[in-house]
């Protein structure tokens, strides 16, 4: 779990150290992302959230909070194909981790493992490239679609 008190010292670090404004929606934005851990949460998404707070916040300020906290490195941006952009915190020092992609109700699950490290290394060095990361999404049918089960 995150520790939310750490990751709202970060930010307002970061943002300071860019002579970016410390603003209350913009903390509660990172603090939605820390209580949502795991999820991949569309502007859409946030908007419902933080307004919940902030009835008068319009969805063009928390799209522009999104694109700056992407341009920071903050969170991650990230696309299953629906044509929706989704986004999730950056998990710093660690691999991009993986995503199960449901076609029929959209669902979204995280894979931890990295099994790709050594083709990875294997790729680098044959063609002489410096691999930074990898993103890997596989596309298919969760359990629950698979059944038949309904997501209420």
């Amino acid at each position: 779990m995150i520790n939310v008190k750490d990751r709202l010292v970060f930010l307002q670090e970061k943002l300071t150290s860019k002579n970016y404004r410390v603003t209350p929606q913009r903390l509660l934005i990172m603090e939605i992302f820390c209580q949502h851990e795991g999820a991949h949460l569309s502007a859409e998404d946030i908007y419902r959230l933080v307004s919940q707070q902030f009835p008068d916040i319009g969805f063009a300020t928390v799209y522009r909070t999104l694109e700056l906290f992407a341009k920071m490195g903050i969170i991650e941006r990230v696309h299953f194909g629906d044509g929706k952009n989704r986004y999730e915190l950056t998990q710093h020092g660690k691999h991009a981790h993986h995503h199960l992609i449901c076609i029929k109700c959209g669902g979204v699950a995280e894979v931890d493992e990295d099994l790709l490290e050594k083709l990875e290394r294997a790729v680098g060095e044959e063609y002489q490239f410096d691999i930074l990361d990898h993103q890997v999404k596989f596309y298919g049918y969760c359990q629950r679609c698979r059944k038949g089960d309904t997501h209420d």
